[in-house]
């Protein structure tokens, strides 16, 4: 007696989103940096760890490397793991060659090229100054991006 087969098609497994683009906008870094263990410690862990893909552009990352080493913030004691961090970002980051695109009104001129990096970038913009920037669903506090992800991922 011969056995028949039957071809069973395999359930293809449910494919997870991609993981989410990020810019964090420099006072999110600078927290981190500052409370490791807060919100925005904990987001740029989950960019270090590959939770989240990080998106910069040079400008990004020379207000990074200029703030956070401005003396009124002593992070003296934090050379190598700022460094480790600025690295980190760039190594495994997604560069994005944009300039300052965007026509709306903003505070600080400096911000403008978070928000457009953002944009061209399809990412969440996390900042702790969202008041700077327009009114936009991709623009989050880390408080409301960090509800959003578990939420969604």
């Amino acid at each position: 007696m011969q056995k028949s087969t039957r071809l069973v098609r395999k359930e293809e497994p449910e494919k997870k989103p991609d993981k989410p683009r990020v810019v964090l906008d420099t006072n999110v870094l600078i927290s981190a940096f500052l409370s490791p263990l807060g919100i925005p410690g904990q987001i740029v862990s989950m960019v270090l760890q590959g939770q989240l893909q990080f998106c910069y552009t040079q400008e990004i990352i020379a207000e990074y490397k200029y703030v956070s080493s401005r003396p009124g913030l002593n992070f003296s004691s934090l050379a190598e793991e700022r460094s480790f961090v600025l690295e980190t970002l760039q190594e495994e980051g997604l560069m994005y060659n944009i300039s300052a695109l965007s026509i709306f009104l903003i505070q600080d001129e400096s911000d403008r090229i978070f928000y457009d990096t953002a944009k061209a970038a399809e990412a969440f913009l996390v900042t702790g100054n969202r008041k700077h920037f327009p009114d936009e669903p991709f623009i989050f506090t880390p408080h409301e991006f960090i509800g959003t992800y578990y939420a969604i991922y």
